[in-house]
């Protein structure tokens, strides 16, 4: 399985880079994250919750973060195992500024066995689409309210220095954000799955379509 994407972050790159690195940031934003500590130098381990089709459960893992250029890029590697299997991987992310904001480069590749193989490759990969867009919808989100609120939009802080001497200065406290629901990311996956089984043109019939049909089976179950 193999994901690749972007993701653009409205704020300065060093303030993106800081947030990556923080396991507190990182754990409210993932999906079903129960705990995500820092046990060694560069290493995590963390305990997540999530369900992917009819198989659900726990998964224990770790995170191992190499050739760390800091504040550009890192490798990663991941390995979990629980009740419903296995999965280890590895992955590339790159930050690069774009004046006021940052966007993230991401690409990784994982291997999954046990019972949660058995879902298909097609719902493993739009579940980690999911996994991935909501968590980065998260973060981002994490990034806002940490940013200084004494920084002006007409303000230059194009160096390392000058944001963390404002982060440290004036960072507000952190807005109240928590990780999607189960439901949530289910609906983020059955969206991942439209848009890559449905043709843009025919999405309104058939999310009309889906509209009577659940009309109609509420009908039946509330007039028995």
């Amino acid at each position: 399985m193999e994901l690749v994407g972007t993701y653009t972050f409205n704020a300065p790159h060093d303030v993106v880079w800081q947030a990556l690195l923080d396991p507190e940031v990182l754990a409210k934003v993932m999906p079903g994250c129960e705990k995500l500590e820092q046990i060694g130098e560069n290493e995590y381990q963390g305990l997540i919750k999530i369900r992917v089709g009819p198989v659900q459960g726990e998964f224990q893992g770790t995170v191992h973060l190499s050739d760390i250029n800091a504040p550009e890029s890192y490798h990663m590697a991941v390995a979990g195992k629980g009740a419903p299997g296995f999965m280890k991987g590895e992955g590339q992310v790159r930050l690069e500024a774009q004046g006021d904001s940052t966007l993230m480069h991401y690409s990784g590749q994982a291997q999954v066995g046990g019972r949660i193989a058995s879902v298909g490759q097609r719902l493993l990969e739009s579940s980690a689409k999911a996994l991935t867009r909501q968590s980065l919808d998260g973060l981002d989100q994490q990034i806002q309210a940490r940013l200084p609120a004494m920084v002006s939009p007409t303000t230059e802080a194009s160096t390392a220095e000058t944001v963390n001497a404002a982060i440290n200065q004036a960072a507000p406290p952190a807005l109240p954000v928590e990780a999607p629901s189960q439901t949530k990311f289910a609906r983020g996956v059955a969206k991942n799955m439209l848009d890559e089984v449905i043709p843009p043109q025919q999405r309104p019939l058939w999310i009309g379509a889906g509209l009577v049909i659940g009309a109609v089976i509420a009908f039946l179950i509330w007039g028995r």
